[in-house]
């Protein structure tokens, strides 16, 4: 196997990879409290630079530590390719592996999983800043993970992803707005093909957030999962709270909350006199629970909750066999 396919270490691959002496990074994360990480030598570096604070056993991952080699990283988001968390995340996550950015070409906030059936998909090559960027997709979230994955990737001779990584978005998405996040549902949409998938948000929906902690927390944490793996059809929801790095107070593994929107739709007439309707609402915190996203969030805290498309009720199912009529 060619060096550049060997990518991160994980339990399906661990058999085949390069020795020890050819890791290009290692971290060593401690929980719950906060994420620390312990640099070898970075891919482009001389491995006899100094490492941190001059010791020198720091070249070597310490008991426990997580090694890892520069892995290959699909991100997306629904905000649109040209959104400012994207950017952000993309810049930050090229830092320890191989990105490859696959995005709707426009803002596709709240289309939950939708898939597109009756029009075809286009793809073309985006650049930012005079440079290529990714490529922008003519469809919903999933619909770029599912085309990533399923043909574009290896049409293009490009490497299937180690992990995908979709945000950041713009504004939270905890409790019911899981159901409706497009950014949540292409990191379902990876899960479903089995890949390991986070997606994560900025708790904040003001025009000039700061995406900064939350894509320095995302180099961190990202290799991590990918290290460790997730079981099969389970993603991460991630939502970070809009603070600055020193006043977040670390992370908390969570639940997902009960908290919910007070809608309503507002009347309005166009230029032309018809009348439309435009949905506005009101955010209602309704758990109290130190475990829930939300509350974890309120709390300054990282929000880390393990979410799965298995929709089964299982303690109604098992009403429904004991109780319920076995015909009609």
């Amino acid at each position: 196997m060619k060096k550049a396919e060997v990518m991160i270490a994980t339990p399906a691959n661990a058999r085949k990879l390069q020795p020890v002496h050819e890791l290009i990074t290692s971290y060593e994360l401690s929980f719950p409290v906060a994420l620390k990480f312990r640099l070898g030598a970075w891919a482009g570096e001389s491995a006899a630079a100094d490492p941190p604070h001059g010791n020198t056993s720091e070249r070597s991952p310490a008991p426990g530590a997580f090694a890892f080699f520069r892995m290959n990283i699909l991100v997306t988001n629904d905000d649109g390719i040209d959104a400012r968390g994207i950017y952000e995340l993309v810049v930050a996550l090229r830092g320890i592996g191989n990105v490859i950015v696959m995005a709707p070409l426009g803002e596709q906030s709240a289309v939950g999983h939708a898939l597109t059936v009756s029009l075809p998909l286009r793809v073309t090559e985006f650049h930012k800043n005079g440079s290529f960027f990714g490529f922008a997709v003519s469809g919903t979230p999933a619909d770029c993970v599912k085309l990533a994955l399923r043909t574009f990737l290896s049409e293009r001779g490009l490497p299937h992803p180690d992990i995908v990584v979709s945000g950041i978005n713009h504004g939270r998405n905890t409790a019911v707005n899981i159901i409706y996040s497009g950014t949540v549902s292409a990191a379902t949409e990876a899960t479903v093909l089995d890949v390991p998938a986070i997606a994560v948000s900025l708790t904040s929906y003001h025009p000039d957030a700061d995406f900064g902690p939350a894509a320095e927390f995302m180099r961190r944490f990202t290799p991590h999962v990918a290290s460790l793996g997730l079981p099969r059809g389970t993603l991460l929801n991630v939502n970070v709270p809009a603070l600055p790095t020193p006043e977040i107070e670390g992370i908390a593994y969570t639940k997902q909350g009960a908290s919910f929107w007070e809608d309503e739709f507002e009347k309005r007439v166009d230029p032309q006199e018809r009348p439309y309707y435009w949905l506005k609402g009101r955010y209602v915190l309704e758990d109290k629970d130190a475990d829930i996203d939300d509350i974890a969030i309120r709390d300054r805290k990282i929000s880390i909750t393990p979410i799965h498309y298995d929709l089964t009720n299982y303690e109604f199912l098992k009403k429904l066999r004991s109780e319920w009529p076995k015909g009609f």
